[in-house]
């Protein structure tokens, strides 16, 4: 299997960006020196990152990882230093900057896993929340600590505590204790803990190679539908919608058709809808 760097043409500071011969894209957090933190420049990449890995039709899933001993430490302390000499104004900018990220990185249309190592705080948990799958390392720590510094963790709040409950949010937003590998399982903000994390996400990504890509994307949409729990005459009207639309779409066909003549789908060959 082999693997190449993409996206040069960006000349990305604090990211790399690569996929290998099997369309696994990788999205790479590469500020080693201060532990993956987060500014303003590494957020702007991360978004721009995440929009070509969307459009690029090589890229089957992308898997969102770090160099170094740690995930992310959160946010920079250089970029903290600059929001507190903003004004309101300049503040909101920051901040929906941020949100877009993560809300990119929620809908990005093709399944996500993170790879978890080291310390996850602050808005790295808020990456991992936005991903679809998340393994981690046993020595994996995570922290909520913003009310440590008289703030809170408001962007990434939607999709963590979607994550973890509103019960254990309560606690650890809190709090702001940090928390292990073994916790964040329990809490289902990561899916398996092990030592080598590409041999723990290599089944998920077999898996997930073998789908259908606009099963999987629609699967994401629909999942996104329903996330408030609400059954009435409007989600179920939604639900048959979906599945009579994707039944008689291009893969839906091929994927039935395959399934009945007993061969593997070619889904590289067939038009997305």
């Amino acid at each position: 299997m082999t693997t190449k760097t993409i996206f040069e043409d960006q000349n990305y500071q604090h990211i790399i960006c690569e996929i290998d011969d099997r369309g696994v894209g990788s999205l790479i957090l590469n500020r080693v020196d201060v532990h993956n933190a987060f500014d303003e420049v590494m957020i702007a990449e991360l978004i721009s990152a995440l929009h070509r890995f969307a459009n690029d039709n090589q890229c089957k899933l992308l898997i969102v990882k770090a160099n170094g001993k740690h995930f992310s430490a959160g946010a920079d302390l250089n970029w903290m230093r600059k929001q507190v000499k903003m004004d309101f104004d300049q503040n909101l900018a920051d901040a929906n900057t941020l949100a877009k990220l993560m809300n990119d990185l929620d809908k990005f249309p093709k399944p996500t896993i993170a790879h978890v190592q080291g310390a996850a705080f602050g808005g790295a948990l808020g990456l991992i929340c936005c991903c679809d799958m998340a393994v981690a390392t046993p020595k994996s720590s995570f922290c909520l600590s913003e009310v440590k510094l008289g703030l809170i963790p408001a962007v990434i709040s939607p999709y963590v505590v979607r994550a973890m409950g509103n019960r254990a949010s309560r606690r650890y937003m809190l709090t702001a204790e940090r928390f292990t590998a073994e916790k964040a399982l329990q809490l289902q903000i990561i899916h398996e803990v092990g030592e080598d994390l590409q041999k723990l996400s290599q089944p998920m990504a077999d898996a997930l190679l073998a789908n259908s890509p606009q099963g999987m994307n629609w699967c994401k949409s629909l999942i996104a539908h329903l996330e408030s729990g609400e059954i009435n005459a409007q989600t179920l009207s939604h639900t048959s919608d979906r599945i009579a639309r994707i039944r008689v779409s291009s893969e839906g066909q091929e994927g039935l058709n395959a399934f009945f003549e007993k061969r593997q789908p070619n889904w590289q060959q067939v038009e997305g809808d």
